[in-house]
C-alpha cells in the first residue's frame, strides 16, 4: 500500500491527519506558509504523543518514530511525490481552489488529491484540477486523534478507485468511513449538525429556554455525548456559521438560514471556547 502521504496546512485539522498517519507508519510530509505554523502544528503533534505516551496509550519508542516520519515545509512542490494529499487548509473555496491547481500540477498522475473541507462542494474543488476523477473528499473530525470517523465524499467525477484508495488510507490510519454518494453542500455531518444548532440558536435566541436545558433536552432525550449549543462553542460559531451559511447559499433551504444571534455574537467576538464566551461561559 501506498505510505507517502502530504497534508497541506499545519493547523488543528492538518496536524492531527498528520499525526494519526505517522503513527500508522505513513511518511508524512507537512506544508504550511509560515515556518510558525509548522512549529506550532508539529508542537501540538509532540504534546499529543506525549499524552498519549503518559496515559500508556503509546509506547514512547513508538511515539519517537512516528514524530520522526514527519517532515516540515513550506514548499508546496514536496508534495510532488506523495501518493496521497490531504488538503487541510481555511474554508474558503478560492483558497482551495487554488491549492488544488498548483498540486494538479506538481503530483504524480495516479495520486490522489483529497480536501478536509466540511461543507463545500468536492466537485468545485475538483474542476480546478484537469482530473477531477482522483479529487475525493476526506473529511476528519476534531480532534482528530481521538474522533473514530472519516466522512469520504464523492465529487461528481471522482472514480470508485479513487474513493477504494481515499477508505484504504482512512482506514488505515484507524477511522471507520461513512461514504456521502452524492456531492450536496455539508455532506451528511456538517448538514445535520447545522440544522440543529441552527434550530438550538433559535430557541435561545426567542427565549423558549436557556441553552442549558436545549443541550439537555438533546443529550438524555436523543442520547447526543454533547448539546447543539455546547458543541457550537467549542467548534467555534465563527466556523459553523460560515458552514451554515456556505449549505444555505447551495441549498436556499430555509432551515439553513443562520438566525441573527449568530452573526451578532461573532460580529461581537462571542465565537466560543476559543474566546471565552459563546452561548457559555468558558
Amino acid at each position: 500500500m501506498a505510505k507517502k502521504l502530504a497534508v497541506i496546512g499545519a493547523g488543528l485539522m492538518g496536524s492531527g491527519i498528520a499525526q494519526v498517519s505517522a503513527q500508522a507508519g505513513w511518511d508524512v510530509v507537512l506544508r504550511d506558509v509560515t515556518d510558525e505554523a509548522l512549529a506550532r502544528g508539529k508542537g501540538g503533534i509532540e504534546t499529543s504523543y506525549e499524552k498519549f505516551v503518559s496515559k500508556g496509550k503509546l509506547a514512547a519508542a513508538d511515539a519517537e518514530q512516528a514524530l520522526a516520519r514527519i517532515t516540515t515545509t513550506t514548499d508546496l512542490e514536496a508534495a510532488a511525490d506523495a501518493d496521497i494529499v490531504v488538503e487541510a487548509v481555511f474554508e474558503r473555496i478560492d483558497v482551495k481552489r487554488e491549492i488544488f491547481q498548483t498540486l494538479d500540477k506538481l503530483v504524480k498522475e495516479e495520486a490522489v488529491l483529497a480536501s478536509n473541507t466540511s461543507a463545500i462542494p468536492i466537485t468545485k474543488i475538483a474542476a480546478a484540477t484537469s482530473r477531477p476523477e482522483r479529487v475525493v473528499g476526506a473529511h476528519f473530525f476534531s480532534p482528530v486523534p481521538m474522533m473514530q470517523l472519516c466522512e469520504l465524499v464523492r465529487g461528481y467525477k471522482t472514480s470508485d478507485e479513487t474513493l477504494a484508495t481515499a477508505r484504504s488510507f482512512a482506514e488505515s490510519v484507524g477511522k471507520t468511513c461513512v461514504v456521502v454518494n452524492r456531492d450536496v453542500a455539508g455532506f451528511v455531518t456538517t448538514r445535520l449538525i447545522s440544522a440543529l444548532v441552527v434550530e438550538a440558536a433559535k430557541l435561545y435566541e426567542s427565549g423558549v429556554a436557556s441553552a442549558e436545558d436545549i443541550d439537555t433536552a438533546c443529550k438524555l432525550g436523543f442520547g447526543h455525548a454533547m448539546g447543539p449549543l455546547a458543541t457550537a462553542d467549542l467548534t467555534g460559531i465563527d466556523i459553523l456559521l460560515h458552514a451554515t451559511d456556505n449549505i444555505y447559499t447551495e441549498s436556499q433551504d430555509e432551515k439553513f438560514a443562520p438566525p441573527e444571534i449568530m452573526r451578532r455574537m461573532v460580529d461581537a467576538g462571542d465565537i466560543g471556547r476559543k474566546s471565552g464566551q459563546g452561548f457559555y461561559e468558558h
